[in-house]
């Protein structure tokens, strides 16, 4: 592809278990004694679910399992964003919350490989809606949108989407990248929808931002992976059918 235009494989992280505590939990003991120490506001910190166990489950906060792995959205973006797909051009990457955010990442914007740095960027991103904060042209940004009207801004004329209990068909993981690959090959654009929470099955908002969409094909993996193994191996197998590997 050619460095200036459109990129079209749009990878969509959805559901990513990304987000800042919840208002609700900010009196519990093990989110505020962790924010203070850092010298920070509760609800500017990620929910972390190996920090906030204690206040999840106190509040009985809803879809408590797919909430609070940020670990798991970093690695996948390590992974997406240090593909021969984002490098050549082919690929931009969204990450679409479990709050209903959606995050662009400029092509070429490279993470911060620590956790902790990682923590603190995202923290200040959805705080501040972009980093650098005061940047006229940010690396990352962030703002309240759902996978629905990300959808409809991107306008893709394919929708690949690869989940466990989505209802779908099963497949291998190179089975989906052709197919990914095959809708690139022929100069549309197709909207790549890889999960970004631990466990359990896409919501109903989200099986139903699909309605009315052209080419919408789900699949389900045919054996149980990692999100972050899941989102590696299908990004490989996407460059590789492009003969980027």
């Amino acid at each position: 592809m050619v460095a200036g235009k459109e990129r079209p494989l749009k990878l969509v992280i959805f559901e990513a278990s990304l987000e800042l505590v919840p208002r609700e939990l900010t009196r519990h003991p093990s989110v505020y004694k962790p924010a203070w120490r850092r010298g920070k506001k509760p609800e500017e910190t990620l929910l972390d679910a190996s920090l906030h166990h204690q206040a999840m489950r106190s509040k009985e906060l809803e879809d408590a399992g797919k909430r609070g792995r940020p670990d798991i959205v970093h690695v996948i973006l390590l992974e997406a964003t240090s593909n021969p797909l984002v490098e050549k051009g082919v690929m931009e990457v969204y990450v679409h919350t479990i709050a209903d955010y959606v995050l662009h990442i400029k092509p070429g914007t490279r993470l911060p490989r620590n956790y902790n740095r990682f923590v603190g960027l995202m923290e200040q991103l959805l705080t501040t809606g972009q980093v650098p904060p005061d940047a006229e042209e940010p690396l990352i940004t962030a703002r309240p949108l759902t996978l629905a009207s990300l959808l409809r801004q991107l306008r893709p004329e394919a929708v690949v989407l690869y989940s466990w209990e989505s209802g779908g068909q099963r497949a291998r993981v190179r089975e989906v990248a052709r197919e990914a690959a095959r809708v690139v090959r022929g100069g549309g654009r197709v909207a790549l929808l890889l999960p970004g929470f631990p466990q359990g099955a896409p919501s109903e908002r989200s099986m139903g931002a699909l309605k009315g969409l052209p080419s919408v094909k789900v699949y389900e993996p045919v054996t149980r992976l990692e999100a972050w193994t899941l989102a590696s191996a299908t990004l490989s197998l996407i460059a590789d059918e492009l003969g980027l590997l």
